[in-house]
């Protein structure tokens, strides 16, 4: 299984941003997924997840109202749409892949992992 992360990118506070990971290698819809993110000198941390059929997402209080989450079965992409940004959202984003049934927050039950992508919001 592989997931390849694009998206992200400068912007300024207020401003929107989205990225979008593509899993291959396995059958996208038996994986939650979820975003995490890691800003300089600080831990990974959860951002938001989804289930397999995308009727349920879960946002960590920080992001909600303002991130969305959501994913195409047919094309094994997930996204998240970011809005409202804040210079605190600055990080490197990565998708990952879990087995799961339930969307869970713990890094650990995620098995696969994409590259990585980097959102910067500055003025």
């Amino acid at each position: 299984v592989q997931l390849q992360a694009s998206g992200g990118g400068w912007v300024q506070p207020g401003g929107s941003l989205s990225v979008s990971c593509t899993l291959s290698g396995n059958t996208f819809s038996s994986y939650c997924m979820a975003w995490f993110r890691q800003a300089l000198g600080k831990k990974r941390e959860y951002v938001a997840g989804i289930n397999w059929t995308g009727s349920r997402t879960d946002y960590v209080d920080d992001v909600k109202g303002r991130f969305t989450i959501s994913r195409d079965n047919a094309k094994n992409t997930v996204n998240l749409q970011m809005n409202r940004l804040k210079l605190e959202d600055t990080a490197v984003y990565y998708c990952a892949a879990s087995p799961l049934s339930s969307i869970t927050r713990d890094s650990d039950s995620y098995l696969y992992w994409g590259q990585g992508t980097q959102v910067t919001v500055s003025s």
